[in-house]
């Protein structure tokens, strides 16, 4: 499921490490099996990105474990920069960066060797990791005060810039560091590199995954290239690719592919001259026919010239065979084919091994190895004067070092185990302290939910003053709006006259008391109706058209005399002045009518 969902394959992963971290968030989920936690996950897929960052143990900091940093600064970087010259690059690898402190100990480590300009010229720190999330904040090179806490005052000053609560790592230098995504088990190492950092890394994978990473680490490294790797991890079965520079710092040198050749040594064969001494033949013939090393020499025709005592006891020969034509000897093709040997030497005049040559003298008996040389014997003219053959007899070696290299097997697995438990050790530490990271951070989470309460608190009392400001304003204008509706009924009452106020739709606003006495409808009835709906005596049919003409035309007011019944069912003679409401700034708003009683003197 997550190499559906993320495209990574856990597959190279240890089995107990996966196990441990799957059960802890089975743990956290409340579930007990895999089959369990299998359908959680098929039914909440946010899972599946939650269990994928907690396989990747993100445990890292600014020079973790300081005295392997001091080696790598005391031990390697000398001999690194000696190697590369005043002016060439300089390509750096950080294999599993995390979020990039790892990335930035690097960069600064070599600003501070090379100086901060040489640093931009010549350095590039390639940072690679699987966590997209951790690459996106190493990206940002921007960290807390814990996090960057470790780190001396000096280095802190020089290298990072304050940026509210956080610190960033310098722009101009941030630029060499470049991250990017790369999976070890699967992906094309990075080439080229100087110098390649892979803390912590390794010890993660299985034995298998760790032997084919380690062979892309050594096709990745230049020469000389060296390997700093985190202090659970060793290379105890890699010692064909690296050597130690220190292994207690856990510091690694490339070799480099050795290339193996060169012609053997040639064998000259004495000439008689005139500063022989008497019986120097005799003693050479005694010499050779003495030998341990079973040897044999043909002359210049082919022919078998000289066979010592091991030879003619070894490979069966006898002193008759001497003379004979050397391709009619058995020796010749058994143990070994030597005759096309022979010809190749005497064309090149150069010298042929053959070693481990298995040879069944008996049938029933366990078979010898033999060394074998076919060597070129020259004069001092160097003209081919004969072939010398040596059968050098290597079964008691052979069986030494087969015994030596089962006990090298046997110690190999041994330590293998030990690195195994070690690398357990060490990952169980790496958990631990990632769990405790996630406390201090969860601890850091609850401070900050603290924080953003306390400030949602001060931000709602900070509403409440606000509420209770405008709460004290508009009790402030409720006193004076009911002391104007006081005195505005006072004037109302004091005013033998029916007054009626209506807006620009003609619809009731006030309702004086003279008016409900007159028509003997309330204010609470009246209020709010149009004026033509209510059931008073008063024409309003004559009135309307003249307040809507008012309205219209903005006129200031008119004076009408209508008949009209009160409330007791009398006619009445009132006189009817209407004038515009108008506000402060001109507008209308309605029209006011006073309605008062006619008498015929006022009439006339």
């Amino acid at each position: 499921m997550l190499k559906e969902t993320r495209g990574f394959d856990f597959t190279g992963y240890k089995r107990s490490t996966l196990m441990r971290r799957i059960s802890r968030r089975m743990g956290a989920r409340g579930l007990k099996s895999i089959g369990e936690y299998r359908d959680h996950l098929e039914l909440e897929p946010d899972e599946l990105a939650r269990l994928f960052d907690s396989l990747l143990i993100n445990v890292t900091g600014f020079f973790r474990d300081p005295p392997a940093w001091d080696g790598l600064r005391d031990e390697v970087l000398p001999e690194l920069l000696a190697a590369k010259g005043p002016a060439r690059p300089i390509r750096i690898w950080s294999a599993g960066c995390s979020t990039g402190e790892e990335a930035y100990t690097l960069a600064i480590l070599f600003a501070e060797a090379l100086g901060t300009d040489g640093f931009s010229n010549r350095v590039k720190i390639y940072a690679t990791d699987l966590d997209d999330d951790a690459l996106q904040q190493a990206r940002s090179g921007s960290y807390s005060e814990r996090q960057i806490g470790d780190l001396p005052e000096d280095l802190r000053s020089v290298y990072f810039e304050p940026a509210g609560t956080r610190y960033s790592f310098r722009r101009d230098l941030r630029r060499q560091v470049i991250f990017g995504r790369n999976d070890l088990s699967r992906d094309a190492p990075i080439s080229r590199v100087d110098l390649l950092v892979a803390r912590n890394t390794l010890m993660y994978f299985t034995a298998d995954t760790q032997a084919s990473v380690i062979r892309k680490f050594h096709f990745a490294l230049s020469s000389p290239g060296f390997l700093f790797l985190g202090k659970a991890e060793m290379l105890l079965n890699h010692g064909d690719r690296f050597e130690p520079v220190d292994l207690r710092k856990r510091l690694f040198r490339k070799i480099p592919n050795a290339a193996f050749g060169g012609d053997p040594p040639r064998v000259h064969a004495a000439e008689p001259g005139a500063g022989d001494q008497p019986g120097n033949g005799r003693l050479e013939a005694a010499a050779l026919a003495a030998g341990p090393v079973a040897q044999l020499a043909l002359d210049q025709a082919g022919k078998l010239a000289v066979a010592n005592l091991r030879a003619e006891r070894l490979i069966n020969l006898h002193p008759r065979d001497i003379g004979r034509l050397f391709q009619d000897l058995e020796v010749s093709y058994r143990p070994v084919e030597l005759r096309s040997v022979i010809e190749q030497v005497k064309t090149d005049k150069r010298a042929v091994e053959l070693t481990d040559i298995s040879w069944h003298r008996a049938p029933a008996e366990d078979p010898s190895f033999l060394d074998v040389s076919v060597v070129p014997l020259l004069s001092d003219s160097q003209e081919l004067t004969g072939i010398g053959i040596s059968f050098v007899d290597v079964t008691r070696s052979r069986r030494l070092r087969d015994e030596l290299e089962h006990t090298n097997q046997d110690l190999e697995r041994a330590y293998e185990e030990l690195q195994s438990l070690n690398e357990e050790l060490e990952t169980t530490n790496e958990e631990l302290q990632s769990t405790n990271e996630e406390l201090e951070t969860t601890n850091e989470e609850l401070q900050s939910t603290n924080e953003e309460l306390e400030t949602m608190n001060e931000e709602l009392q900070s509403t409440n003053d606000e509420l209770q400001a405008i709460n004290d304003v508009l009790r402030v204008r409720t006193e004076e709006l009911d002391a104007a509706n006081g005195f505005l009924g006072s004037v109302l009452r004091s005013l033998g006259s029916a007054v009626v106020v209506v807006n620009e739709d003609l619809r009731v606003r006030v309702w004086s008391p003279g008016a409900a006495e007159l028509w003997g409808v309330r204010s609470d009835e009246a209020e709010g109706r149009h004026l033509l709906t209510l059931d008073i005596g008063l024409p309003v049919q004559q009135i309307v058209p003249v307040l809507q003409q008012m309205l219209t035309e903005k006129s200031d007011g008119s004076n009408t005399i209508v008949d009209a019944l009160n409330r007791r069912g009398r006619e009445v003679r009132l006189q009817v002045e209407s004038s515009l409401l108008r506000g402060e700034d001109g507008t209308s708003y309605g029209v006011i009518l006073v309605m008062d009683h006619v008498d015929h003197q006022q009439e006339s």
